[in-house]
């Protein structure tokens, strides 16, 4: 079940930065977020309303999780899709596993050597992607993509280091604090939503974003954060470029040539590598001596 639900994070999200394009398109980007988690933590929390029993240090762990996960990282992502194309903002949060290695080597880990070869291979394919002009972008629009991949990895980090309880009790609460911030936020900067003004195309596309984005992907993720290594679960960041280029091409009229051929290819060598090699530094007893976590 971990690698079917890591299979839903690697295509699912791929598809939601186009998603999150139409949705703003009309929408006013926080609120939209905002109600986005909102709705999907509610319904989450009534489904699992059982389990929502958690300690204080639970409760807290969840709600910093909200912040850095749905708040932080995918907030900024859409902030900065209002001038970064979809594709774009995908290549750039695929930087999310240069963070993750770079946690665990501050935090005294020693992560085997493929993993870099893997990371390398990979990056390796992000650059040749990026080399192909996706254009469109303002000055600051890739920064702040690279401040949300930032705290969307350190809270990725974090999640299997601090107190936990059930992972889906734990992906409703994080979704209510991550939407009610991002919503606060939007309400205070002067976002309105004109019901009037909202096209039938970013109503779609919100109403995937919260099924299939948020109750799906998002809970999906934070259950295999949970069952496999945060290294193995960081290639998300490695395929969802992938789909999110060739759902450009099919929705959006993007182009998509032999470099990105090439480049879509480096990527998958890099998630083969990786996923691999932090396979084999788990035993049947725990974590091998070179690969302590």
């Amino acid at each position: 079940m971990r690698w079917a639900a890591l299979g839903v994070v690697y295509v699912v999200w791929g598809s939601t930065y186009v998603g999150i394009r139409f949705t703003i398109e009309t929408m006013p980007p926080l609120l939209s977020a905002g109600t986005r988690f909102l709705l999907a933590g509610l319904v989450l929390a009534l489904v699992v309303h059982r389990r929502l029993r958690m300690t204080w240090p639970q409760f807290g762990t969840a709600a910093l999780l909200g912040l850095l996960l749905p708040a932080w990282g995918n907030g900024l992502v859409v902030l900065a899709e209002q001038s970064v194309a979809s594709g774009l903002a995908a290549l750039l949060v695929a930087s999310v596993p240069i963070y993750v290695v770079l946690f665990r080597r501050l935090g005294g880990e020693r992560p085997p050597y493929v993993t870099y070869v893997g990371v390398a291979i990979g990056l390796a394919g992000l650059a040749v992607l990026l080399l192909h002009d996706v254009g469109g972008s303002s000055w600051w629009g890739p920064w702040v993509v690279l401040l949300a991949s930032f705290g969307w990895a350190l809270g990725s980090y974090l999640n299997g280091r601090l107190p936990t309880a059930d992972p889906f009790a734990m992906s409703a609460v994080e979704m209510l604090v991550g939407g009610a911030l991002l919503s606060v936020v939007g309400v205070v900067a002067g976002e309105r939503v004109t019901l009037s003004e909202v096209s039938t195309t970013s109503w779609f596309a919100w109403g995937y974003l919260v099924v299939f984005g948020s109750l799906l992907a998002f809970s999906s993720y934070v259950y295999v954060l949970g069952q496999l290594p945060v290294s193995t679960v960081a290639t998300y960041a490695y395929v969802n470029p992938v789909i999110a280029v060739l759902l450009g091409v099919w929705l959006a009229d993007e182009q998509f040539g032999p470099w990105q051929l090439a480049g879509g290819l480096l990527v998958v060598v890099a998630v083969v590598l990786v996923v691999r090699a932090e396979r084999k530094c788990r035993t049947g007893v725990g974590v091998s001596e070179t690969c302590r976590r």
